[in-house]
């Protein structure tokens, strides 16, 4: 299969898991860690889904934050830092990037 023909088969996957991460946000919203951390998880456990999808990225920040709200820090430190390798290159004025830095700074 050709470049182009796996860029566009991905493309067919763009956005499908993101009712999972929605999922994930809303179990966050509700205090329910746990649950949380088991949506964003999925979406991880499916990285050929959402290779080009943000999603992808942002469940490593999630699954974090879904740790520390189920008090597991040492877990949560490693998502947050996942994260962080992931967005190493990434623009450091994006603010979901500053935000991440200084949650993964105050795990410390």
């Amino acid at each position: 299969m050709s470049w182009a023909s796996r860029k566009a088969a991905s493309l067919d996957f763009f956005g499908a898991m993101y009712p999972v991460y929605v999922r994930g946000q809303a179990y966050l919203a509700l205090h329910q860690g746990a649950q949380a951390a088991m949506e964003f998880q999925k979406i991880i456990d499916h990285r050929e889904i959402v290779i080009s999808d943000p999603v992808g990225a942002l469940a490593h920040l999630q699954l974090g934050r879904a740790y520390l709200m189920a008090g597991d820090q040492a877990r949560a430190k490693a998502a947050y830092s996942d994260f962080l390798s992931l967005w190493k290159a990434a623009d450091s004025s994006i603010p979901v990037l500053q935000q991440a830095r200084l949650e993964y700074a105050r795990l410390d």
